[in-house]
């Protein structure tokens, strides 16, 4: 691909302090489709997305479904081989449907594809002191002359996007009841820990993406933000967690299990952080989502490589502390990229285990088709390299039917206090509702 440099401060100059913004506002206004990756300075075990934008297809990946041929994941690693190229998008939840003897009841109400990825033409890296172009065009082309502020008519004033109503699917009553019945299966045996859901949305809305992401980063930055505009598909996300990364023959995964709130005072706050490191429930539900990450990395795994770097790592941002484990594996030669994804997708925290019966029991008992909701977004690389982010605490909305959606959920165990879980899922919801709702979030400390 071909490479120009263009200088940080001189596009600022030009721009003004919002430069990035800006820039993120001309691609969402002049390219289909549009990715962009933010860390927002959020420190993370094994490094953040990078700060990336996406711009215009040069090519989409074909996804013909299941065949004698194989599954999409097969489709997406020949496509590769094939033509190794940069390459971004998602694997949406229901992809789980072609990887295991699985179904999905529910109604799609979003409409994303199960499967999606676009080799890009313009890939903008924003490093410190310059922004890296990198395109396979002859020219810069567009970018030149906006980097140079040629051309880059300031947008008109955007009209606020009018508060929506956020509705729940599933009330307060049907969660805790919901919740009682995994216990149950828990203690008969049928799964050990099952990751619940509900689902929050809103109906005949006109929402305008763009300030609604930048509003939503403004609740909550986390180190894996993304937007993303797929046709009328928008995807406005705020994950603190990552499903997989590889670079050369290293595999990590990192999941999160264990939730608190932030303090309303720096001793509250340290209060709440020590009972979190120290409570046993919080790390048995991460233990057992470590136990199940390690199995699926070893599937693809040179034996005897499969680590846990670290168990029970505290991390906090903005509106939460996690509990963060890194679980690290040697690839084995010969494992394709679609096996090293599809052994591992979808990521063990927003499953439970076994995770087969897992996956069963939340088609059955959860009140929405998750979609792309638990599934992944993320970007390979010419060479194989990936990372991949979990799609959780985002905003997703179809922009011609008008409905916009965000769920949120918990761990179940025995040992799960359905009240309890229930007020983790409303504290996990609150950056995504104030958005939607036009509201300053009061619970922010």
């Amino acid at each position: 691909m071909n490479q120009f440099r263009f200088s940080v401060a001189a596009v600022a100059n030009r721009l003004g302090a919002l430069w990035r913004q800006q820039l993120l506002a001309t691609a969402e206004a002049n390219f289909d489709p549009v990715v962009y990756l933010c860390n927002y300075g959020v420190a993370y075990p094994d490094q953040p997305f990078p700060n990336r934008l996406y711009a215009g297809a040069n090519r989409v990946v074909p996804f013909p479904g299941p065949s004698a041929l194989g599954n999409d994941l097969d489709a997406l690693a020949s496509f590769h081989a094939e033509h190794p190229c940069h390459l971004v998008g998602y694997l949406g939840y229901d992809l789980k449907n072609q990887l295991e003897p699985l179904t999905s009841r529910h109604p799609d109400r979003l409409g994303f594809n199960d499967i999606w990825f676009f080799e890009p033409t313009y890939i903008l890296d924003f490093e410190a002191d310059t922004i890296l172009l990198q395109t396979n065009q002859p020219t810069p082309g567009p970018w030149a002359g906006w980097l140079a502020g040629v051309g880059l008519v300031a947008a008109p004033p955007r009209p606020a996007n009018v508060p929506a109503v956020v509705q729940a699917r599933v009330s307060r009553d049907e969660y805790l009841a919901t919740a009682e019945k995994i216990r149950a299966l828990v203690e008969a045996g049928d799964v050990y820990e099952l990751n619940y859901c509900m689902e929050f949305f809103a109906e005949s809305l006109q929402l305008d993406p763009l300030p609604a992401y930048e509003a939503l980063c403004g609740h909550s930055p986390m180190p894996f933000s993304v937007f993303l505009k797929q046709n009328n598909r928008y995807v406005l996300g705020t994950s603190p967690e990552r499903f997989l990364r590889k670079m050369g023959t290293r595999l990590c995964s990192q999941p999160i299990k264990g939730t608190a709130r932030r303090g309303y005072s720096p001793a509250e706050d340290e209060q709440l952080k020590t009972a979190l490191r120290n409570s046993r429930k919080e790390q048995a539900e991460n233990l057992m989502i470590v136990d199940l990450v390690r199995n699926d990395l070893a599937r693809s795994a040179q034996t005897g490589t499969v680590q846990v770097e670290e168990l029970f790592g505290l991390y906090t941002f903005r509106q939460v502390h996690q509990l963060i484990s890194t679980v690290t594996a040697q690839v084995r030669p010969g494992v394709s990229l679609a096996q090293v994804l599809g052994h591992a997708f979808p990521m063990g925290s927003m499953t439970g285990a076994p995770k087969v019966r897992a996956m069963q029991r939340i088609d059955e008992l959860e009140a929405s088709r998750r979609g792309l909701y638990s599934g992944a977004i993320g970007y390979i690389t010419p060479s194989g390299d990936m990372d991949f982010s979990v799609v959780i605490r985002s905003i997703l909305y179809n922009a011609e039917t008008q409905y916009a959606s965000f769920s949120v959920g918990s761990a179940i165990t025995y040992e799960a206090d359905p009240e309890q879980e229930y007020a983790e899922c409303l504290l996990k919801a609150r950056a995504m509702q104030a958005v939607l709702e036009g509201e300053v979030d009061p619970l922010t400390p």
